[in-house]
């Protein structure tokens, strides 16, 4: 198995004094923003990369949000072209550049950049945002999929063709050549986060794509969901669903104990849900069919005992409490390194992930800490994870289940 690190990168000061309610204010006027913690915090989780590179793990991940505390990860790509040159082996996973957002030229161009300038060290994940992003970037939400479906298509065939045009409904091109192109040929692998909706599910599978089914907890029997029907549309396009065709997200946590895990990370568990997700946005499935985002169906795939975490309800994360986070801990990889272990590979097994994508952070974790937990967890789970093999036989089957 191979074992990639997920990173938010979140604003390193804590901003709870600020809210209003049960909420930070949104926007969140720029006069609570220190430019001083924003350095120590691009500076502090490079240096975590660093570590990630030098004791071996697969990848790190970093994703694309804009006008938060919740991540300054604004431009994945610059993201990726500092760890470019801090690391020298890991593979830098961008999960994603949001197409519906920005000129798909632009991001053929930077991709293609960014693969040789790290000598092929680049898997390109595509994604498309959350609700606040529209706002932020002008945007409107019931255009998403059809942006992105053709934002998609302009960067392969900008990759692939030789001299290529395009004349679509939002963009247009005539007689392009990119220079330079990837080192990865025909282009760097690609990947998809998936929340859910059966569209994005579906076009994953039509064209190949590997996923990764929910965030970092997300209900298990959800993801298994996805998988399923991620299978499904494989097979309707003649392709068999392997383990390579999945990564597993779960947050982590190594301590002696889950009582000691839950106590450290606990408190930064419950900033990250009460306080940090979801800030300006809405998760809720359904406003966001309200709006277009998603269609009326989008979840009509799903088990009915796993519909409720399909609803996504804000009150299932602000409302936590450290109470019910240890309650929750007792399904989780919290605890001894044996436990991370068993409960990650089970993870994986149940979904046929040939990759975990591990949380090691949340909320706004002291660097120190992130530091001892990206140290123990290589120390002391991260070997039986890559020594750990997971058959391509019955993967489908499995999903189904």
């Amino acid at each position: 198995m191979k074992v990639i690190v997920f990173d938010l990168v979140p604003y390193a000061a804590e901003l709870d004094h600020l809210k209003e309610g049960s909420e930070l204010p949104y926007p969140l006027p720029g006069r609570h923003f220190d430019p001083a913690v924003a350095a120590r915090t691009y500076e502090e989780h490079l240096q975590a990369w660093e570590e990630l590179d030098r004791l071996g793990y697969d990848g790190v991940a970093f994703n694309e949000h804009h006008c938060s505390p919740y991540g300054l990860m604004n431009s994945p790509n610059l993201l990726a072209a500092a760890a470019i040159q801090r690391t020298r082996r890991i593979k830098l996973l961008i999960y994603g550049n949001l197409l519906p957002l920005h000129e798909p030229l632009r991001l053929a161009e930077e991709l293609s950049m960014l693969d040789c300038m790290s000598r092929g060290r680049i898997i390109s994940g595509f994604a498309r945002g959350i609700p606040r992003e529209y706002q932020v970037h002008n945007v409107a939400m019931a255009d998403s999929r059809a942006r992105f479906d053709e934002a998609f298509e302009i960067l392969i065939r900008a990759w692939t063709e030789e001299v290529f045009s395009y004349e679509g409904r939002f963009w247009k091109y005539q007689d392009v050549s990119i220079w330079p192109r990837p080192l990865q040929r025909p282009h760097p692998p690609i990947w998809m986060p998936l929340t859910g909706s059966k569209e994005s599910i579906q076009f994953a599978a039509r064209h190949d794509i590997p996923i990764t089914p929910g965030v970092a907890g997300t209900p298990l029997g959800l993801q298994e969901d996805i998988v399923r029907h991620y299978g499904e549309c494989l097979a309707r396009h003649g392709r068999a669903l392997t383990p390579d065709h999945v990564s597993a997200s779960a947050n982590v946590y190594v301590a002696d104990t889950k009582e000691q895990a839950v106590r450290e990370t606990g408190p930064h568990y419950l900033y990250f849900n009460r306080t940090l997700f979801s800030h300006g946005s809405f998760t809720e499935a359904s406003k966001q069919k309200a709006v277009g985002y998603v269609s009326q169906t989008a979840m009509d795939y799903v088990r009915p005992e796993n519909q409720q975490a399909a609803a996504r309800a804000r009150a299932d994360f602000r409302d936590l409490t450290q109470a019910a986070v240890a309650q929750q801990a007792q399904n989780m990889p919290w605890g001894s390194a044996d436990e991370v272990i068993a409960r990650l590979i089970a993870r994986a097994e149940r979904l046929r992930a040939n990759t975990v994508l591990v949380s090691l952070n949340r909320g706004v974790m002291p660097h120190d800490m992130f530091m001892n937990q990206i140290r123990r967890f290589a120390e002391e789970v991260l070997p039986a994870l890559h020594a750990h093999r997971i058959s391509p036989e019955g993967a489908y089957q499995a999903a189904s289940a």
